[in-house]
């Protein structure tokens, strides 16, 4: 996780697309290797880890979150970064098996060979669950695309192809450590992904993506991401950007499309709220976002999110509310 002792943010110039993602990690992955015969399907529910998916030789037809059937040749890969439902198949009228249904038996930490079918394969494909340590609320997730596949970025990026290399030789070893090891070229993996989609994948995008390649604004929206718990003050975030206060609110309402004080309210709400996810006691969340009283937490808490702080206490897999979203789709 970020060491904040080892940067300011006032004396160091800062990347904001760099210090996001430097923020932005995989807190747990598990591999799956499939060797497929014809004809097969397989139906991957909604999940609220990213889904990846790796074809390292043959063929397979994606089913998109809308419907879209998308081709996938040896050598492509696809992320679904909100982990929506979806289908990949040989065919596009194979009945899908879902995915819960096959056997795994694990061949080193954190990979396993997925009981797909016979000895007769004719496809590889390695599919992953990937969770970030932000939730599907994050602006940067909500933005992305429904599927990210690397033949459309790795044209702007030729490590892409060699970072997706290294992940199948690693499986194909099944060497001790190779968890681990592809943990790590994820992380990378991920980065670059969503790096290269930044820059080259989003066109005249308006909004959060805008202002994260806002020199001035993105410096100030990476601050308050990086440090969510934080009461950020106009004067400070004025200070960050170089300006005086009325011109920093002006500029930033403008950018991203609210005023500094209600995004940053939203952002430590949004904290509080995977705090409570994770079970963490109400009034220990108030305590730690600087509250005197957990009756104060709970009113400022409630009129941002829409419920209660207990509605999401120790719950992983709660609804997302209006209010949330409106944060995450800023644009």
């Amino acid at each position: 996780m970020l060491d904040n002792s080892s940067k300011s943010f006032s004396s160091v110039a800062i990347d904001p697309l760099s210090e996001m993602l430097r923020g932005l990690r995989l807190d747990g992955v598990e591999y799956g290797r499939c060797r497929l015969s014809d004809p097969w399907a397989t139906a991957f529910p909604a999940e609220d880890a990213a889904r990846f998916h790796f074809i390292s030789s043959g063929s397979a037809l994606l089913k998109t979150p809308t419907g879209e059937w998308l081709r996938l040749n040896a050598g492509d890969a696809v992320i679904l970064p909100r982990g929506d439902a979806h289908v990949i198949a040989s065919g596009e009228t194979v009945t899908p098996l879902p995915f819960a249904r096959y056997g795994k038996k694990e061949v080193c930490q954190g990979v396993f060979d997925m009981q797909c079918a016979d000895a007769r394969c004719g496809t590889v494909a390695l599919t992953a669950s990937m969770r970030f340590n932000i939730d599907k609320l994050h602006p940067l997730l909500q933005l992305m695309p429904d599927t990210m596949l690397t033949s459309d970025l790795a044209t702007n990026e030729p490590a892409i192809p060699h970072l997706l290399e290294a992940m199948a030789r690693e499986v194909d070893m099944d060497r001790v450590g190779a968890g681990g090891i592809l943990a790590r070229l994820a992380d990378v993996l991920t980065a670059t992904i969503i790096r290269t989609w930044v820059e080259h994948g989003c066109g005249n995008t308006s909004g959060w993506i805008a202002a994260v390649r806002n020199p001035e604004i993105g410096r100030v929206l990476a601050a308050i991401h990086l440090e969510p718990d934080r009461d950020w003050s106009v004067a400070e975030l004025a200070k960050l950007m170089g300006a005086s206060r009325s011109g920093f609110a002006e500029r930033f309402a403008r950018v991203v499309g609210e005023t500094p004080a209600r995004y940053v309210a939203r952002v430590r709400m949004h904290q509080a709220r995977l705090w409570l996810k994770d079970g963490m006691r109400v009034a220990t969340v108030a305590e730690k976002l600087g509250y005197d009283a957990e009756a104060s937490f709970s009113r400022a808490f409630k009129r941002i999110i829409g419920d209660p702080p207990s509605h999401f206490r120790g719950r992983g897999d709660v609804e997302v509310s209006r209010e949330m979203v409106e944060l995450a789709a800023i644009a």
